[in-house]
């Protein structure tokens, strides 16, 4: 599994990564056919006031690609709760190959 972490206008700190790749790693208990994943973490402007954290993930798996995209106030928010709608479309994705 080839992974892709790309921050955008700012410099992630280690721990975020760490957090980024151990949640990541455990993808490949929910399909075992998981070829690549690109993660990426920006800041948004809006209003050139708040600045919201955008987590983008995409997974690519055989004859597909499942995107999840969330924003919050924190990038390990963001993050989490984009995983967890990816986890949500891989088990869907996979119920419906064997169905």
């Amino acid at each position: 599994m080839n992974v892709q972490i790309q921050t955008v206008h700012f410099d992630a700190d280690q721990k975020l990564l760490e957090h980024v790749q151990k949640r990541l790693d455990k993808l490949k208990t929910f399909h075992d056919k998981i070829t690549g994943v690109e993660v990426y973490l920006r800041l948004e402007n809006l209003s050139q006031k708040v600045r919201d954290k955008v987590a983008e993930i995409k997974v690519s798996v055989p004859k597909r690609s499942l995107f999840a995209k969330h924003e919050s106030k924190g990038f390990e928010e963001s993050f989490d709760q984009a995983y967890d709608s990816l986890v949500a479309q891989i088990k869907k994705s996979k119920e419906k190959m064997f169905a």
